[in-house]
């Protein structure tokens, strides 16, 4: 067998498996969305076939209506959104100077946001920050714990991206006449746009599906998200899968959008070994 035959060969097992594993995954999902269009009875065997009384869109509109999940999507779009604005900024900006500075206490800061990754979260100290602060049950309250849960990562992730950015673009910029401000947001910032991406993607998704930091720190069920609010809704449809399958398709549905929009750019962020000008 040739080097070229190989080569064809391991690329057809590995799409092979790659398709073996995909359905793997989506036969879950398929399970979930089938359901959510069945009625009580027929949802209850839990089964990839088809409705056979007729395909229940009552129940999206059910659930939307009685489950508040119209007010739960507004308040994790927020959530979530301010998290990955105030993580995306101060993380590049950190990853950059932490990078770029090859001093003890900038390397002290990097250990320090390393350690942030692997520290659990102590929420009773948390809680009474929060309280001091007059934060405590507050939309701000809980944008603040979760961008501080979410910076180290996103640091640490972009700090090995800025690895490949040569430092000779800062002087070549400095030398045209840029500042620090300048430098990092019109030459820098830009060139880091798969990792941000990448970031923005795996952040959301992480405040997206929070369920503990809401749990202790948001006292009113108004300011619940969408994972709150399912969990909470859930004691009332015990029985009837039907319209448990349409609240997990709902709570499901913009992370999958998300992440099928941003699929490019996240392969990129994460395989990228240079930065092409």
């Amino acid at each position: 067998m040739t080097r070229k035959q190989k080569r064809i060969c391991n690329q057809a097992i590995s799409a092979i498996v790659g398709w073996i594993f995909s359905f793997i995954v989506l036969i879950p999902f398929a399970v979930i969305l089938i359901n959510s269009f069945k009625n009580q009875r027929e949802s209850a065997s839990m089964s990839l076939s088809l409705p056979k009384e007729g395909w229940m869109l009552s129940n999206y509109q059910t659930v939307v209506q009685e489950g508040n999940m119209l007010r739960a999507f507004f308040n994790s779009t927020l959530i979530a959104g301010m998290c990955v604005i105030f993580c995306i900024v101060f993380s590049s900006m950190a990853a950059f100077v932490i990078h770029r500075r090859r001093t003890k206490f900038h390397s002290f800061v990097f250990y320090l946001f390393f350690a942030g990754l692997i520290a659990p979260v102590n929420y009773i100290t948390t809680l009474q920050i929060l309280k001091f602060l007059h934060l405590s049950g507050t939309y701000a309250g809980i944008i603040i714990v979760n961008v501080a849960l979410g910076i180290p990562f996103a640091t640490f992730l972009i700090y090995n991206f800025i690895t490949n950015i040569p430092i000779e673009l800062d002087e070549a910029s400095i030398i045209d006449g840029a500042d620090i401000r300048k430098l990092f947001f019109l030459v820098i910032f830009p060139l880091l746009k798969p990792i941000t991406i990448t970031a923005t993607t795996l952040t959301f998704i992480s405040c997206w599906n929070d369920f503990m930091t809401p749990l202790y720190i948001l006292n009113s069920s108004q300011k619940w998200g969408m994972i709150l609010t399912v969990y909470n809704y859930w004691g009332f449809l015990s029985q009837d899968w039907g319209k448990i399958c349409a609240v997990i398709v709902l709570t499901l549905l913009p992370i999958l959008i998300l992440y099928i929009c941003m699929q490019k750019y996240i392969i990129a962020g994460m395989t990228s070994g240079a930065v092409k000008g």
